[in-house]
Order: structure tokens, then C-alpha cells, then sequence
């Protein structure tokens, strides 16, 4: 009896690989009304962000007012020789500027160090609060300072922590104690500066945190909870791995922004008694080009702390994926 032909091929060894493709005509057609949206934000990044970007060619430029920009005179050295790196050299010849940077540097690691913490612990202890409304409240309490600028925040600062008739010292002294200079000497003055920002950002940072928390499934707790697990056991071994690949990600972007800072908070909380410690590349660069209107050398400088900024951006996205974690692309 003969055999019967086998297929070349069994139903398990053929591969059927469908690939559709959906020309960009049909996707603007069917939703229109997202690319309508997501046009005024690329129309504010091109006109606002890419497009002021041709004036950093004015770092390796002589800046001058009444030149149209690609006819101001190249760099030049004290020779009058062509240096398009004049400027660059200038700023790192200038003690200012390197005790701005160092403090730059040393305020954001503390930032980091201690902020960065600061809203996950809060969003891990809000998580195991059981009663709601208690929790509203405390959430709306921790927001708040969020709301308010540093101008302020400050003036709230010189009311509680002021050396002569400050509340803290007001209580220090009505107790046998020597008033502490909180806002008068270095030390004291970092201190001050990293505690009113980590309590002005902890809530509002922990938004971030608990919505990861909120995409966790629900039948890993359940499942712990059979198992014994108790409260802290079920936030280390549950919720902590859940929130990993946001806590990664955010502390990317925040190594990226090592060099950078705002202006207002160091601006507002520096005073001639701490300037050592509270001037920073922010309020340097104020400093230099506003006030005395060396345009070429803080644009250097911005230059100069954006190229970092995207060099420990880049590494630190390169290392997270590295150790298998997801980074940000």
C-alpha cells in the first residue's frame, strides 16, 4: 500500500509572519484630532527651545549689540589672535566661576541624596494608610508648599529661622540655648537650603510614585497575604519592585540635571554672609550677563553646563539598561 505524501511542512514549522502597514494618511485621517493636539506643544518647542538655539554660536564669538549675529568677530585671546575658545578658558580662569560650579555640584548631590528619597518613603507610607479621608488631608498638606514661590518660602525662612528674633531661635534661647545662624553661616545655610527643598517638592514628587504603585497588581498582595507576609515585608518584596522602573527613570532625569538647578531658590536664599556656599552657576550667570552684560562668557557657561548635563543624562541611561533596567529610551 503506498505511503501517503507527508506536507513539506508540519502546521507547527510554518511561521506566517503578517505584517500591516498603515500609511501615515489613513493614521492623520483617523486620529486627527491627537495630532491637531500634539502640534502646540512641537509648535511652542521650535519656537521657544530650537529655534534661540543659533545664538550659541555668540560662546565662540566677540558679542557685540549692534552686530547682526553671524557678522560679530570670532573669539580672540589677549593677542588678538583667533581663540573660538576664548571664552570657554575665561570662565575656568575665573575663581567665581569655579566656586559656582562647586557649589552647584555639591548642592544638587545633596538635592539628590536627600530629596531624592524623601517622596518615595512618602508615597510607600501613604500607601498603608487605611483611612481615606485622613490620607486626603495629609496629601493636600504636603502639595501645598509646591504652590508657593521661593520668594515666599524665603520670607516664611527668615520668620522661623532668623538668628535674632526667629520662632526656632526664639524657642532655642527660651530653653538655655545659643542661637543657631541658620541662614548667616555656611554650614547651617546648606542645611536650611536642602531642608526647605526636599519639603517643598516631597509631596508633589510623590504623585508620581503612587500612581506606579496604583498599576501593581492587586493579586501579588493578595497572594503575599496568604502566604503570611505581613505590611513591611509585602512593600519590600511588592510595591518597591513595582515602582523600580520609575524610581530608575527619575533618577535619571535628575543625574542629568546635576549641573543645572533652578535660579529662584538660590537666588532668593543667598545673602552676602553665605555667598561662598549659595552662589551657584544659575545666579553666576545673572550675574555676569544681565548685570554686567558679558553675553559670549555666560553663554559659554550655559553651553558649557548643558554639554555635561546631557553627558551624566547619557551615562546614566547608558548604565541603567546596562544592569537591565529599563532607561528612558
Amino acid at each position: 500500500m503506498a505511503k501517503s505524501k507527508e506536507s513539506p511542512a508540519s502546521d507547527s514549522e510554518v511561521k506566517i509572519k503578517v505584517k500591516t502597514r498603515i500609511s501615515w494618511k489613513s493614521s492623520f485621517k483617523k486620529y486627527w484630532q491627537l495630532y491637531l493636539l500634539l502640534l502646540v506643544p512641537i509648535v511652542y518647542f521650535i519656537i521657544f527651545k530650537y529655534g534661540p538655539m543659533e545664538y550659541i554660536i555668540t560662546a565662540f564669538k566677540k558679542y557685540k549689540m549692534n552686530t547682526s549675529l553671524w557678522d560679530m568677530d570670532w573669539a580672540m585671546d589677549k593677542k588678538k589672535n583667533t581663540d573660538i575658545f576664548f571664552y570657554f578658558k575665561q570662565a575656568f580662569q575665573d575663581n567665581q566661576f569655579l566656586r559656582a560650579l562647586k557649589n552647584t555640584v555639591v548642592l544638587n548631590l545633596l538635592d539628590l541624596i536627600v530629596g531624592f528619597p524623601a517622596p518615595i518613603i512618602f508615597a510607600l507610607i501613604l500607601n498603608e494608610l487605611v483611612f481615606t479621608k485622613f490620607k486626603k488631608v495629609v496629601q493636600t498638606i504636603a502639595y501645598m508648599p509646591h504652590f508657593l514661590s521661593w520668594v515666599i518660602i524665603y520670607s516664611l525662612a527668615l520668620r522661623i529661622f532668623a538668628t535674632d528674633d526667629g520662632l526656632l531661635n526664639l524657642l532655642i534661647n527660651k530653653f538655655g540655648g545659643t542661637s543657631i545662624p541658620f541662614l548667616g553661616e555656611d554650614k547651617w545655610w546648606v542645611a536650611t537650603y536642602v531642608f526647605l527643598g526636599v519639603w517643598q517638592n516631597f509631596g508633589w514628587g510623590s504623585i508620581v510614585y503612587l500612581a506606579a504603585i496604583a498599576g501593581i497588581n492587586t493579586e501579588l498582595y493578595e497572594a503575599a497575604s496568604v502566604d503570611g507576609a505581613g505590611r513591611f515585608s509585602k512593600m519590600w518584596h511588592i510595591t518597591l519592585p513595582g515602582i523600580k522602573p520609575t524610581i530608575v527613570v527619575l533618577l535619571i532625569m535628575n543625574l542629568g540635571n546635576i549641573l543645572g538647578g533652578g535660579f529662584d531658590r538660590p537666588f532668593a536664599m543667598q545673602n552676602s554672609l553665605v555667598l561662598d556656599s549659595a552662589e551657584v552657576i544659575s545666579t553666576y550667570v545673572y550675574k555676569k550677563g544681565v548685570l554686567a552684560a558679558q553675553y559670549s562668557l555666560t553663554t559659554a557657561v550655559g553651553l558649557f553646563q548643558s554639554l555635561v548635563g546631557v553627558f551624566f543624562l547619557l551615562m546614566a541611561n547608558f548604565i541603567s539598561r546596562k544592569l537591565g533596567e529599563r532607561g528612558i529610551w
